[in-house]
């Protein structure tokens, strides 16, 4: 676009990553790493919070508060973040209305709002630019020009104008000619005459001028400005009626022309770029040419055409035979869009990056280029982020531009790259699949992008979107490596969702727990203890945490007795432990925890209580804790089977480590709720114990989460009230003891090191 080929007309914050002078990327990772400004942070808050701040007018828009004013900088920044993220409409675009915010530099780039609204919220303010790129249908080019000719201000110093993709249903634009003041104008991919042409030709001021992607058929009037335009795009002019030689005459009269971009589609097969390069004395100021697309365009004709043209710091060479010679990498100072090494590649997707036809070749060939790289590179990331952005309705570019990012995403390499750029990308990749629902390899691109366990675990991104996209996969697909793929992904993302989002999923819920149980019934008739099996397991444990409604779909499909043929196929210890912890969630719902109580069960539970693998044990006794707990619930056939499990799990917690204890699954818990029951049992000593054993390793593992999470759920009173009960087991108030005395050092460490004082009520 015109921008990158005038760098001195640049609009306000247009900022791409400079991928020569920073090849590493370490000004992308600094920046993207860097929390926003405060002045960002700010806007930011008042746009998710717009409803709230503003009053609604009798129409139903919105306006500011009367007290509030804004100057032009920081006006212009909050419509353009408001833009970006979609929040400008007929009713908060209303909020420009009047004199409290002036605004300089007015950014709707492909917002919806009716002509009325635009006239009334911005027409009236003194601005110097506006961007309308694609603008939505309902704001046509003839109604803006409208508008903005409405104010004779604006009509005599607007000086950018930007159209690109903006729709027009009439057949002429005549109001151009009343921007006197205009300097650059772009109407790329508009319905643009050659009419229009002679009309703006005439603009006493213009510099800038993009006609690419028009209708027009005759450059002739350019001529008009010859002696004062700078800069000229005209890419892919497929109406044109002259010839290329006649075209290239045309341009040789443009003597004060520094940037030309004459690239074409490659299909169209323009050979505008050859004629040009055979001409001597043409173009003598010349600093950029973009010939891109052309055919017959050989290495030595643009040697030739750069040995004249000392200036000529950029040219444009991708989709052409030229640009792989030592030359173009030797020669300082300039630089090339080209696709015969990592920096040509680079420089076309930060000039191509509106431009489709180029964009797709450019994202190919980085995608042959990074196949196996072993370097970061966030900065090339961060321009794949751009393409993909800009053209979210392009298939070839989101297909290729999910595969870019996966080969500089790959584990190591996540690593190394910025949170919030790695959350932009995956992002991106929902948006794409939303898009095209039914394109497997996009798919199979992005969920090979969420095995990476840094962008799993740290990255922030829509999880529930995640979770019900992996298991729509997991139920369509049965290859092996990808089933293994979608159910490791599952088992990390069941456990970040809420219970409540958990439940959420209804449909894919109950697909996902029939789905997951199949899997397992298929290792089990294999006897195949692999890792598939240990994520599937894991992803139903974490799946059924707290959310009854997974518990009571694992009932309904004949978890129980998978689960029981499960125990009787497999010794290790660390299936038997995932198996007993999923029985626990269910053990945990008293209205289904009943089902829980058969003879064959049981008789496994009860034997797994004595394993010599803490792990295994300590799930057992949560199980038995559980059902045994409430006299009343208990539906086992023989009333005797009850007392004896409870003598056997208060003996086996006594022989439990008091200290060091080393049990991973202890640190999953998202709640300590369920405790507080168990807590309060003083007539079942070893329920109680297994309780308190609990809550005390936990608060010694992670203090931070638990202890806080003691005080927010209420179970600081019941400990309180354990060591002070006279009935109480010596162990269990030993525990209590020990607990609320944690407790007490933590919260001393927490004050000293916050300064803040948090007082408990016990």
């Amino acid at each position: 676009m015109v921008h990158f080929l005038h760098p001195g007309l640049l609009p306000r914050n247009v900022v791409l990553p400079d991928t020569r002078r920073d090849a590493l990327g370490s000004n992308v990772a600094q920046e993207e790493a860097s929390p926003y400004s405060l002045v960002t942070s700010c806007l930011n808050f008042l746009i998710v919070n717009l409803e709230k701040f503003c009053i609604e007018r009798p129409d139903g828009t919105l306006c500011l508060p009367e007290s509030w004013n804004l100057p032009a900088e920081i006006a212009d920044q909050f419509l353009k973040l408001m833009t970006s993220q979609g929040k400008l409409n007929d009713r908060t675009a209303s909020i420009f209305q009047g004199d409290q915010m002036k605004l300089k530099a007015i950014n709707i780039q492909k917002a919806k709002i009716s002509a009325t609204t635009f006239s009334n919220a911005f027409c009236h303010h003194k601005f110097t630019e506006l961007n309308a790129a694609a603008v939505d249908c309902d704001l046509s080019v003839t109604e803006m020009l409208s508008g903005v000719c409405s104010n004779s201000w604006v009509q005599q110093n607007l000086r950018s104008l930007l159209l690109d993709s903006a729709s027009n249903p009439q057949d002429s634009i005549v109001l151009f000619g009343q921007l006197t003041g205009l300097r650059v104008l772009s109407v790329f991919n508009v319905s643009f005459y050659t009419e229009d042409l002679a009309t703006v030709c005439q603009l006493p001021r213009l510099e800038s001028l993009d006609i690419s992607s028009t209708l027009v058929t005759d450059i002739s009037a350019l001529l008009n400005c010859k002696d004062r335009l700078r800069s000229l795009a005209m890419h892919c002019l497929k109406f044109l009626t002259m010839s290329s030689p006649q075209v290239v005459a045309v341009i040789g009269e443009l003597n004060c022309l520094l940037h030309l971009d004459m690239s074409n589609h490659r299909e169209l097969k323009s050979d505008l770029g050859f004629h040009l390069l055979q001409q001597k004395n043409i173009l003598p100021n010349v600093e950029s040419l973009d010939i891109s697309g052309g055919v017959h365009i050989t290495d030595s004709a643009v040697e030739l055409f750069l040995q004249e043209h000392p200036a000529l710091c950029f040219v444009g060479l991708l989709c052409t035979e030229a640009g792989y010679s030592d030359f173009f990498a030797t020669k300082q100072g300039l630089r090339v869009a080209g696709g015969a090494n990592i920096n040509q590649i680079s420089e076309a997707l930060i000039r191509y990056k509106n431009k489709s036809c180029f964009l797709r070749d450019a994202l190919y060939r980085l995608f042959t280029e990074t196949f196996a790289t072993r370097l970061v590179m966030p900065a090339i990331l961060k321009l794949v982020a751009v393409g993909m952005k800009n053209h979210p309705n392009d298939l070839s570019v989101q297909f290729t531009g999910s595969a870019c990012a996966l080969n500089l995403t790959r584990q190591g390499l996540a690593k190394a790259i910025p949170v919030r750029l790695l959350s932009e990308v995956i992002s991106l990749l929902f948006k794409a699949l939303k898009t095209f629902p039914e394109y497997q390899q996009l798919q199979k691109n992005c969920l090979l992008c969420l095995t990476n366990s840094r962008i799993l675990a740290d990255v922030p991104f829509d999880r529930f979107y995640a979770a019900k996209f992996v298991i729509t996969w997991l139920c369509k697909h049965e290859s092996p490596k990808m089933q293994t793929m979608a159910v490791s992904i599952m088992s990390i993302l069941a456990l970040q969702l809420s219970p409540k989002q958990t439940a959420q999923l209804e449909e894919e819920l109950f697909l996902a727990i029939k789905e997951l149980l199949t899997i397992i019934k298929q290792k089990i008739g294999g006897r195949l203890n692999d890792i598939t099996l240990l994520f599937t397991l894991k992803a139903l444990w974490n799946l059924t945490d707290e959310c009854p409604t997974a518990c009571k779909y694992f009932i309904e499909n004949q978890g129980v007795l998978i689960y029981i043929r499960v125990l009787e196929t497999f010794t290790e210890s660390a299936i038997k432990s995932k198996v007993l912890g999923l029985l626990n969630n269910i053990a945990e719902v008293s209205e289904i925890s009943y089902t829980l109580m058969t003879r064959e069960l049981m008789d496994h539970v009860s034997s797994l209580l004595r394993s010599k693998e803490l792990e295994v044990s300590y799930f057992a006794a949560g199980i038995i804790a559980h059902l045994t707990s409430d006299k009343q619930m208990w539906r086992f056939p023989d009333p005797q089977r009850r007392i004896f499990l409870l003598q056997d799990l208060h003996t086996t917690i006594l022989d439990w480590p008091n200290s060091n204890c080393r049990m991973s699954a202890l640190v999953t818990y998202r709640s300590l709720k369920s405790f507080f029951p168990l807590l309060s049992d003083f007539c079942q000593p070893g329920v109680q114990l297994w309780a308190l054993w609990t809550l005390y390793h936990i608060c010694r593992k992670n203090p931070h989460k638990y202890c806080k999470m003691l005080v927010e759920e209420g179970g600081l009173w019941v400990l309180c009230h354990i060591q002070e009960h006279q009935g109480v087991h010596p162990q269990a108030q030993q525990f209590a003891a020990s607990i609320l005395d944690d407790f007490q050092i933590y919260f001393m460490n927490y004050e000293r090191s916050t300064g803040c004082l948090m007082q408990v009520e016990t």
